[in-house]
């Protein structure tokens, strides 16, 4: 809690943003922008962790859950046969209001979780008492002392009081939706307080009976309180839930927006919160893997040897990038970043060796999990980097095509009044779709905008630098989109803000023209054929650009081409 959290986390990683954002593709996108040659290397080590987080954002909920459902017992054992099914049913509840958003129950978040702490703490004080032996934990020494002389044991005993700070990564991953000063404020004024003091509460109570082992945190409370500590307990971990579920939605947006997955179906459940969105394929993904891992493991002590890996996972690959953002972002000479982040690499790399231990007791399944999602992150972008070098061989430069449009001739397209936009890429070549508009319709508008998407290496992107228009010719001009990688990319919203700033196109007259590839698996491409057919599902499960970019779609014409890959 205090050298991983408190140090690492909430004093260094918190000032480790991008423009407000944190969690691991934050610090990726902007370390890709100020260290280019690090690009494939980090590139790997981004969509590790981000693949790590994911698999956490399974086994956190599951996990929280089942554990404090699991008081019920101590309450009766009638209750037993039952904390499966009310576990199921409390996730189901959670994931199916997701689409609604959180914004309505969210007031209840802050005193409910306020509520808990105070709990946590307050039971503590009760039983420090028990045996003030207990106050010897202070001391970092007998830490050392234990593990030197427990041996490999020790070393075991490494992956079970991990479980300690396993939220460490999703407060990271939440940055932008609290700040750096809410999220310092509440960690050194109520949580790592009642933590310590609950920690220190159960070991105490352990040490003087040492038969509470079984349960040391629900045997703190006497019988009259379990039950409503249950309840409390189990919003508590609801709340957790959403905190990790909202950090699975943000961190895929990033990785769409960052060209690592396909476009999926993003829905704003908040008028006035960007941060508050609904994915619903990867809300239905996390349900599935989340009722999964209940069933296969049964109980919170079982599923416990599943998790560690992949927070430890994740913590590593966010010290070796924060290493690199130190160096680049903040100027800090090697030996200082070493100095500093070192001693932390070498602890979580210790966690990390001890959690490895758990692999065939159930540790294999968040790395499959993260082994999944590495490989489809990792298929998306050679898949996309392989069709541009495929079309690219096709492509005719704009400025030749705009040329050879000007020459008048008898073969010319027909000119027809009204704007068309065709959205492209690549804005240095010209769309296919405006080739395939000519060969099929015959026909040229009397303006003809090319429109391109970038999204930046920066969370959100100001409107006032949201777009860039460069005339071509009388018939042609360039326009570009800039979003940031958090960004709503709502090209209808931002053309009004360009009709606003004196570009002219009435959007009654307007086609946007976009084209809809069919691909044909090549044996003989760049890619493995398990590959090509994996790229190929992943580019089906996408959403219609229509969609996805907000336009209307009474004024969108798609033209089809198939491209073999």
């Amino acid at each position: 809690l205090t050298i991983i959290v408190t140090f690492k986390y909430v004093l260094f990683l918190l000032r480790a943003d991008n423009d407000g954002e944190g969690g691991t593709l934050s610090l990726l996108a902007l370390l890709m922008k100020k260290a280019p040659r690090y690009t494939t290397l980090m590139f790997m080590a981004g969509i590790l962790g981000a693949a790590l987080f994911i698999g956490d954002a399974m086994i956190t909920p599951a996990l929280s859950v089942l554990s404090a459902v699991e008081g019920l017992k101590l309450v009766t054992p009638a209750f037993h046969d039952y904390v499966l099914p009310i576990s199921v049913g409390i996730m189901v509840l959670l994931f199916a209001v997701q689409s609604r958003g959180t914004g309505a129950v969210s007031i209840f978040f802050g005193p409910i979780t306020l509520i808990w702490f105070l709990v946590l703490g307050a039971a503590g004080v009760a039983h420090i008492g028990d045996d003030l032996a207990i106050l010897a934990a202070f001391n970092p020494v007998n830490a050392v002392t234990f593990l030197w002389n427990a041996g490999f044991v020790g070393f075991i005993v490494l992956g079970a009081v991990f479980l300690t700070v396993t939220g460490a990564e999703a407060l990271y991953a939440d940055l932008g939706h609290f700040g750096r000063g809410p999220i310092q404020a509440a960690w050194f004024a109520v949580v790592f307080p009642a933590l310590a003091l609950n920690y220190l509460g159960q070991g105490a109570l352990v040490l003087s009976h040492p038969e509470a082992v079984s349960d040391p945190f629900f045997l703190m409370y006497p019988n009259w309180a379990l039950l409503p500590v249950v309840i409390l307990a189990t919003a508590a971990t609801i709340i957790a839930s959403q905190a990790v579920i909202t950090g699975a939605f943000s961190l895929v947006r990033q990785a769409i927006n960052l060209g690592f997955l396909p476009r999926f179906e993003i829905c704003y459940t908040s008028e006035t919160q960007t941060g508050q969105i609904y994915l619903p394929l990867v809300n239905n993904a996390l349900l599935t893997g989340v009722i999964v891992l209940m069933f296969m493991f049964g109980s919170s002590e079982s599923l416990a040897t599943a998790y560690g890996i992949s927070v430890t996972g994740a913590m590593v690959v966010t010290t070796v990038l924060a290493f690199e953002f130190a160096r680049h972002q903040w100027g800090w000479s090697t030996l200082t970043a070493i100095a500093v982040l070192l001693p932390l690499l070498v602890l979580e790399l210790f966690f990390l060796g001890a959690n490895l231990f758990k692999i065939h007791d159930g540790g294999y399944v968040p790395i499959l999990i993260a082994g999944t999602l590495i490989t489809m992150m990792w298929t998306w972008r050679k898949g996309v980097s392989l069709l541009r070098e495929k079309t690219a061989r096709q492509d005719i430069p704009l400025d030749q095509f705009i040329a050879m449009v000007a020459r008048k001739s008898e073969h010319a397209p027909v000119e027809v009044p009204g704007t068309a936009i065709f959205l492209t890429a690549t804005p240095d070549t010209t769309p296919a779709v405006l080739l395939h508009n000519i060969k099929h319709n015959h026909v040229l508008h009397q303006h003809n905008v090319i429109m391109t998407i970038k999204t930046a290496k920066v969370p959100y992107v100001p409107e006032k630098d949201r777009y860039t228009i460069t005339k071509l010719s009388d018939r042609f001009s360039l326009l570009e989109l800039r979003f940031g990688f958090m960004d709503n990319q709502n090209v209808s919203r931002a053309l009004v803000r360009c009709r606003k700033e004196g570009f002219k196109f009435e959007i009654m007259s307007t086609s946007f023209y976009l084209g809809r590839r069919k691909l044909i698996a090549d044996p003989k491409s760049g890619l493995p054929q398990w590959q090509d057919k994996l790229f190929i599902t992943m580019a089906d499960t996408a959403i219609d650009p229509t969609e996805y970019f907000h336009l209307p779609p009474n004024r969108v014409v798609e033209l089809g081409e198939q491209v073999i890959i």
